[in-house]
C-alpha cells in the first residue's frame, strides 16, 4: 500500500464511485428518456421510481457509512487529545468542530499541539487547509 499523504488520502472505490453510481445515473436518466418516447404509462413512471429510488439507496447507505464514521473518528481523536495536548488546550477539547476533529486526525502526535492552538485561536478553519499544513501525515487505511 502506498504512503499515504494529502495528495492521495481520499477513498476512491472504484466498484463504487466508477461503476454503481454513473450506472444508477444512467439508469434514471434512461427511464426519464424512455418516459419521454413513449408518453405518461404507469410502468414508465414505476421505473423512474425505481430507478430514483436505487439511486437514493446508495446515496443515502454511503452518507450513513461516513456518519458513523465520523462519528468513531471524533471519538478517537478526543480519546487521543486528552492523552496528548497540554492541559491548557485539553480544557478547549469541545471547541472543536467534527470537520476539524476529521482533518487533524493525520496529524502526528508531535505536531497535533501547534495545529490544534492555531485551529483553537481561529487561524485555520477549513479542514482542506489544516491537512495542508500537516508536515508528517499519520494515517488513516480504515475509512468507509
Amino acid at each position: 500500500m502506498a504512503e499515504q499523504n494529502f495528495a492521495n488520502h481520499t477513498r476512491w472505490v472504484a466498484a463504487y464511485h466508477g461503476f454503481v453510481f454513473p450506472v444508477l445515473i444512467l439508469n434514471f436518466v434512461w427511464s426519464v428518456v424512455q418516459l419521454g418516447k413513449t408518453g405518461f404509462t404507469a410502468d414508465g413512471f414505476v421505473r423512474i421510481l425505481t430507478a430514483a429510488a436505487l439511486f437514493l439507496l446508495a446515496s443515502y447507505a454511503r452518507l450513513f457509512a461516513l456518519t458513523v464514521q465520523n462519528r468513531v473518528i471524533r471519538l478517537e481523536e478526543r480519546l487521543r487529545y486528552e492523552r496528548i495536548l497540554p492541559d491548557d488546550l485539553k480544557a478547549r477539547i469541545g471547541e472543536f468542530s467534527t470537520s476539524q476533529l476529521i482533518a487533524l486526525r493525520f496529524a502526528s502526535d508531535a505536531e497535533l499541539p501547534g495545529l490544534a492552538r492555531k485551529v483553537l485561536d481561529g487561524n485555520v478553519k477549513n479542514g482542506k487547509e489544516i491537512k495542508q499544513m500537516i508536515q508528517n501525515w499519520r494515517p488513516d487505511y480504515l475509512r468507509a
